[in-house]
């Protein structure tokens, strides 16, 4: 990898491990389903009308949509909003992963190996620490909201690698006009028109920035860059780099937001990136025959997926998270 794809994708690693931050920020002005509404409208407006047509059946963008727009997004925020710390989030996020490879094994019939189980377990163990952290010092059920998330997540990792999109960009824009209307219903019937009102009408620059922030920073530069990427180099080369996420993000917290990082946290997070390195970048029996490369779909830190060519043998990585 060049120096400055390396670079690169740090950036972008770096880009969603503080977008957790900018999403606590956010939080403090707008009711998190609105919050996550705005953040979906921004990112789908005008980008629609620019990436062109959809290049994957409506129904894999609607189950995605749902799945990781509305269901883990929406569990997410309104579990940061409960106190589940920027930082912490961040990290517990990354189960996403050991959901994700379990849900394949038994959906599509990937194998896993006893590597991979190892991996899971690990990381299955992190989370449990940082929950034993997480109940000493702050809400346990926004701690259980987000890995509620992390579940929605590996569903629509596994809905992203069935749809297998050629264009992640393109994907990921029309992904991001399903959640708007199911969000700002959501929040209309649970958070109530006033809360709402009020929000709106209080928005200031914070507020605009956050939004913007995680709509266009996030999203689409950070898929857009990520997608870049995976389409020049092995997924095996660029994965990696998102276990750098939750390090961004329990730093970028600390600084920012004042969030104390516990000796206990810090154990959970070598437990649970251990873990989902294991699990996600280690080489298995797939299953698939022949001689040459497959393409399949590669899982980025959101859900997204691109085409890449695998060797047969080799276990794709879908690790990451995707800074909210």
């Amino acid at each position: 990898m060049r120096p400055s794809h390396l670079l690169l994708a740090v950036l972008v690693a770096a880009v969603w491990g503080v977008n957790f931050t900018v999403v606590e920020i956010g939080l403090d002005h707008f009711p998190p389903l609105l919050f996550s509404a705005l953040r979906f409208l921004a990112a789908a407006l005008p980008a629609v009308f620019l990436v062109g047509r959809p290049k994957v059946a409506w129904k894999w963008i609607a189950g995605v949509g749902l799945t990781l727009g509305v269901a883990k997004f929406g569990l997410v925020f309104v579990g940061m909003d409960q106190g589940m710390p920027a930082g912490l989030s961040s990290l517990v996020l990354q189960i996403q992963a050991v959901f994700t490879a379990v849900i394949a094994a038994a959906v599509l019939g990937e194998r896993l190996s006893r590597v991979q189980l190892f991996g899971m377990t690990v990381a299955v163990g992190g989370v449990a620490v940082a929950a034993a952290d997480e109940g000493t010092g702050g809400p346990l059920p926004g701690f259980v909201l987000v890995v509620a998330g992390a579940l929605a997540w590996g569903v629509s990792n596994v809905l992203t690698r069935r749809a297998c999109p050629p264009d992640a960009l393109n994907f990921m824009v029309w992904v991001s006009a399903v959640p708007v209307l199911p969000l700002l219903a959501l929040s209309l019937l649970l958070e109530g028109p006033d809360r709402d009102l009020a929000a709106l009408r209080a928005l200031d620059w914070q507020g605009t920035g956050a939004i913007l922030f995680v709509a266009w920073i996030s999203t689409v530069f950070g898929f857009g860059a990520w997608g870049w990427l995976l389409h020049r180099h092995p997924a095996s080369t660029v994965a990696p780099f998102s276990l750098l996420v939750p390090v961004f993000g329990m730093t970028s917290a600390a600084v920012f937001l004042g969030e104390p990082v516990s000796p206990l946290r810090w154990c959970a997070a070598v437990l649970l990136v251990g873990g989902v390195a294991l699990t996600s970048l280690t080489r298995g029996r797939s299953g698939a025959g022949g001689d040459g490369g497959t393409a399949v779909p590669v899982a980025v830190p959101s859900g997204e997926a691109v085409p890449a060519s695998v060797a047969p043998g080799q276990v794709v990585p879908v690790v990451g998270s995707p800074g909210v």
